[in-house]
């Protein structure tokens, strides 16, 4: 194609020449030199263009040369990689065969075995049917039941084993961390009494409180707000009232009166108004050596005041004030051992109580009050909650909340740390036994170890050991519903069968 225009180019020169020497025939008047010169030129030019259009032709061609080895090389590839991939699929296409094969002699072997497997069944089934005098009805029954049996006997061994390992586990961690903490703490228990009863040098004092037509008894009574009872007893006046604060305003009161020796409606008002203010700064002072003991700062001074009104308060002989101290020592070393926030703990067990300060002057309970109170004077939202629910008035949402619920009780189960009478232990030991025998199925319960275990014996042909483990749940949920005790109490449920014969 590119050799073909050179030639039409060429061609066109020519007669572009003839044309030229044509012209110069006809003008003449020119001359003849300007027409060879014009030919000359002519040639020369279409010499140069027929060198370049060979050039280019050449050019053109080998360009056109390459791209067709290019092609040819990429055809060629192409072509390999279609061999080879015809090769990869007739061995794909192999192996599945090979598979499909294998597949087809599995499911003839399994249908093989299902058709052994019943045979087998059905020989096993006219064996028992032969030997039991059954129908085949009753035969699958029983096989169901022994089965259901096996199954319920294994599930039973192994919620029993599952139950003992993880019980293991939590309180071989948790009896480790609260050991820790109390032995760490080591503080020394007392159980306290509120002093009610006022001890004179001699019997002629009585006379002298009591005063002309009973005017002294009558002026301290007035000034404290506490009743005097003066009685035959050698040597002894008690004092009454439901304010332990007003009780000790009026001891400290006669205490000064007795070393004084004056003893009239003046210095009764004198003597009532210093022992007052010494309550006063006792009670602050107490306050403040309790957190300051603790370690626990950025508590509002009224809060103080009614933490040290504990020093005076006793629960169950304990006294207030020291079993929120212990607690608080106890509440921080736990906290800081499982990672929860110490200063919260602390502060929240150290106030947990305060609300008994003022349980005579507002209703409700201690627990309610005291979260109301560190509400009102600006103590955080974790804290306020923790109190509230040291005694499951409300569920426990935070990891410190409960640390307030397990030292408390680890504090009023001490030995010792209590007083209860023995008329409310024995109406807490029958409770116990009426909740148990309040279920199906039981024969006995022993309310033991002053309380804190409780063996049930169930009557074996009505409870079962599967339901023996949800019976000593059910019977631990009521109790945890139903009755209010420190500490914890351990539910053992027994179920016994024995054979016993005679030889004769």
């Amino acid at each position: 194609m590119f050799i073909t225009i050179a030639l039409s180019i060429i061609a066109g020169l020519v007669c572009g020449s003839s044309f030229v020497l044509v012209y110069n025939k006809k003008n003449e008047s020119g001359g003849k030199a300007k027409a060879e010169d014009l030919i000359r030129k002519a040639k020369n030019e279409a010499a140069d263009i027929v060198l370049k259009a060979k050039k280019e032709a050449g050019s053109i061609a080998d360009k056109s040369q390459q791209e067709e080895e290019a092609r040819r090389k990429d055809w060629h590839q192409t072509e390999k990689r279609l061999s080879e991939r015809e090769t990869s699929l007739d061995n794909r296409f192999d192996q599945l065969e090979k598979r499909s094969e294998k597949l087809t002699n599995k499911e003839r072997e399994i249908d093989d075995l299902k058709l052994e497997i019943h045979q087998i069944r059905d020989k096993q089934q006219e064996k028992l049917e032969k030997i039991a005098g059954l129908t085949k009805l009753d035969a699958k029954d029983k096989l169901i039941k022994m089965t259901e049996k096996d199954i319920k006997d294994d599930l039973v061994g192994l919620i029993t084993k599952e139950q003992k390992e993880l019980r293991r586990d939590i309180d071989e961690t948790a009896q480790a961390l609260l050991v820790t903490a109390m032995e760490r703490m080591s503080s020394e228990v007392t159980a306290d009494r509120t002093v009610t009863a006022l001890k004179l040098p001699d019997d002629e004092m009585k006379g002298r409180i009591i005063g002309k037509e009973g005017r002294n008894i009558q002026a301290l009574q007035r000034a404290t707000g506490v009743d005097i009872m003066v009685d035959d007893t050698p040597g002894m006046v008690v004092l009454s009232s439901f304010d332990p604060i007003r009780r000790q305003v009026a001891r400290y009161a006669l205490e000064r009166l007795m070393k004084d020796g004056r003893i009239n409606p003046s210095s009764i008002e004198d003597a009532v108004a210093k022992a007052e203010r010494e309550i006063e700064k006792e009670v602050v002072r107490a306050g403040e050596d309790a957190a300051r003991e603790v370690g626990v700062i950025g508590i509002p001074h009224e809060i103080l005041h009614l933490l040290g009104e504990l020093k005076f308060r006793t629960s169950y002989g304990q006294n207030v004030l020291l079993h929120s101290i212990e607690m608080a020592h106890m509440a921080g070393m736990i906290a800081e051992e499982i990672g929860a926030d110490v200063r919260v703990a602390k502060t929240a067990t150290l106030l947990h109580d305060v609300g008994k300060a003022v349980t005579h002057k507002i209703e409700g309970k201690h627990a309610e009050i005291g979260a109301e109170l560190a509400k009102k004077y600006g103590l955080s939202d974790q804290i306020t909650h923790a109190i509230a629910a040291h005694h499951n008035d409300i569920e426990p949402t935070t990891v410190e909340a409960i640390i307030v619920k397990i030292v408390d009780a680890i504090s009023a189960a001490r030995p010792g740390a209590r007083n209860i009478s023995a008329e409310n232990f024995a109406e807490r030991m029958k409770e116990l036994e009426n909740i148990a025998t309040g279920f199906n199925g039981i024969d006995k319960a022993y309310a033991i170890s002053a309380g804190r275990e409780i063996r049930v014996i169930v009557e074996p042909k009505q409870i079962d050991d599967l339901t023996a483990l949800k019976l000593a749940r059910d019977i631990a949920e009521k109790i945890e519903a139903t009755m209010s005790y420190p500490g914890v109490i351990k539910v053992n449920v027994i179920r016994e069968t024995r054979a016993i014969e005679y030889a004769k």
